[in-house]
């Protein structure tokens, strides 16, 4: 279905990568391979170490640990996205030591540094999560400045959380040196009255007691009991999605997506990625080797076959981005024609992150796949073997488990990322449609200029069976920051609307978002997109079989709005948000601020 071979296509982006990849990187790597004595493994830091000049760098590194054996050995960064503000990250110090253990018994000198993060379920809702997309560019930015200005030879990088993930990647990407990505690991379910609990459960919730349908005791209970320790949140929500993306494109070990986070395997993952990362420097593998088109299009049909976030959408074409790979929105519409929603994990489904680990992960999967002829199996990973030959070995499922369907039974014949396109949405839309919504929905708008807003008038009741819920200036831009719909979404839910109400938004959807919704419209409405016309009363149809999100008004009326239409002033005007809305582009060219051009 994906038509040509992968080194083909790697020859091509490795021209690509040298010709063209980030002018002053280019120019500062192709400076120090000329002036390296040893171009395999000690290619950066030689010139901070090496020589009578470099003594004072000695001095300084010495007091930090360095022996004089040391000076002699590559130097690798372990990006360690350690944080106590989230669980997701809590334990990660402890990995960074694991994966630096496997460096240094490698012949290696790892030298661990930390980057941000900060937590999407803790901040949804509020005015905070403006800056979690925001995080992403920070955490690339910051490790790429660690890794350019240390002169590390290769990196390994560990997120737990939505954005510390394609952070990492982007980072990795721009940099270009031998790297591997670890997974912090799945969290474990939390349990209440014997019923297993995450995260989602708790803003879910909230709506339950908002339609009285719980009372204040049992919502303490459930809040109680949710997150019972370590991990990224349990279901294929935004940080497993992409965690699963990473390891399908190639750029983690076998498994690393499908660990529990306080495991022993976990630990063996990371001392397992820094012994890898000598590896790949004495092959002189760069991630430009490993992800290229036809990797990334492994990853997109992962994803789709694992019913994941949304979010994938803006990371993967982020992602691509970075390593100047030509990913386009369409692509996900392209492969989603043939690739089925084959998982049964939450939110839309049964099972948790951690039940699918006890039956193998997505190796299985990615197995499955393969044999359909639906992944690229020569692609490069980060073993330094191909796609295929990791997965020679892999055995099947047991027969008796129902988390992953066969090809045969799928939950979703297509793809359950549905990119829409029309009137409300020029440059494209991206709708989460299992199926178990329907696939069309036709209602009355009801319109609101902030998430804020949306969410008081559901719990107040005000939405009503038929309503189609327009939030606006929540994009890239207009936010800024293109904050997650969780909590209304979940409110819907609670209230048990899912199936009776729609929702749109230039915003963008928690991965542990279900229901009827279709967010990442552009143009967004603060750069004057249609969403900034619509106003209450108007009749929207979002069409999944025909790929149409449309406005019911007529051109003359439409023009008529457009022309009293004025832009809203920026929220901000100072500080991180505001440099972002100003260098961030579209949500459907991955909400990037890296395109200077």
């Amino acid at each position: 279905m994906l038509g040509y071979g992968c080194y083909l296509i790697q020859s091509t982006q490795l021209f690509r990568v040298f010709r063209a990849f980030r002018g002053q990187q280019n120019n500062q790597r192709e400076y120090i391979m000329a002036h390296s004595d040893d171009h395999n493994t000690r290619t950066f830091s030689s010139l901070v170490v090496d020589g009578m000049e470099r003594a004072p760098s000695r001095a300084m590194l010495h007091a930090v640990g360095f022996s004089n054996d040391d000076f002699k050995k590559p130097q690798i960064g372990i990006a360690s996205t350690w944080s106590m503000v989230t669980p997701c990250n809590m334990h990660i110090n402890k990995l960074a030591d694991q994966a630096a253990v496997g460096v240094n018994q490698a012949n290696g000198k790892a030298v661990i540094f930390n980057t941000i993060t900060i937590s999407d379920g803790i901040s949804m809702g509020t005015e905070g999560m403006k800056y979690s997309l925001v995080s992403r560019e920070v955490i690339a930015d910051s490790i790429e400045t660690v890794v350019g200005c240390q002169g590390f030879d290769g990196i390994v990088a560990i997120g737990g959380c939505d954005k510390n993930m394609p952070g990492c990647m982007i980072a990795i990407s721009r940099l270009n040196r031998p790297a591997i990505f670890v997974y912090g690991g799945t969290i474990l379910s939390g349990c209440h009255n014997n019923k297993k609990l995450d995260v989602v459960s708790v803003f879910e919730a909230v709506g339950a007691r908002a339609n009285n349908k719980i009372d204040d005791a049992e919502l303490a209970a459930i809040e109680a009991k949710a997150i019972p320790g370590a991990g990224s949140c349990g279901g294929m929500y935004t940080a497993n999605t992409m965690a699963s993306a990473i390891e399908a494109l190639g750029m983690s070990l076998p498994n690393s997506s499908a660990q529990a986070a306080i495991s022993e395997d976990k630990q063996k993952d990371c001392e397992r990625a820094g012994a890898a990362v000598l590896e790949l420097l004495k092959k002189d593998i760069k991630p430009s080797d490993i992800m290229t088109k036809a990797a990334f299009e492994n990853a997109i049909t992962v994803v789709i076959a694992l019913g994941g976030s949304t979010n994938a959408v803006l990371h993967i074409l982020a992602m691509a981005n970075a390593a100047n790979v030509d990913i386009k929105l369409d692509d996900f519409t392209r492969i989603g024609k043939h690739v089925p929603m084959l998982a049964d994990l939450k939110p839309s489904g049964q099972y948790s992150m951690a039940e699918l680990v006890e039956i193998g992960g997505i190796q299985p999967l990615m197995k499955m796949l393969l044999d359909k002829g639906l992944l690229h199996g020569d692609c490069l990973t980060v073993t330094g073997k191909t796609l295929a030959e990791n997965l020679a070995d892999v055995a099947l499922y047991p027969a008796e488990q129902d988390i992953i369907h066969d090809m045969e039974h799928p939950i979703k014949k297509d793809s359950h990322l549905v990119v829409l396109y029309g009137n409300l949405a020029a440059g494209g839309a991206v709708a989460k449609i299992t199926g178990k919504e329907g696939l069309t929905f036709t209602g009355t708008a009801k319109v609101f200029d902030a998430e804020e807003l949306a969410l008081k008038s559901i719990l107040n009741g005000d939405i009503v069976k038929g309503d189609v819920i327009v939030i606006r200036y929540e994009g890239p831009k207009g936010g800024p920051g293109m904050r997650e719909m969780l909590s209304p979404t979940s409110a819907i839910m609670g209230k048990g609307l899912g199936k009776e109400v729609a929702l749109i938004t230039d915003g963008r959807f928690s991965g542990g978002t279900h229901g009827f919704v279709v967010g990442h419209i552009t143009p967004e409405a603060f750069v004057g997109g249609a969403l900034a016309i619509v106003q209450n009363g108007d009749t929207i149809t979002i069409d999944a079989e025909n790929n149409e999100l449309k406005l019911h008004i007529n051109e003359h009326e439409m023009a008529r709005r457009f022309e009293l239409w004025q832009q809203p002033a920026p929220r901000y005007t100072r500080g991180v948000l505001a440099k972002y809305a100003k260098l961030v582009n579209s949500a459907s060219l991955g909400a990037v601020t890296d395109n200077l051009d």
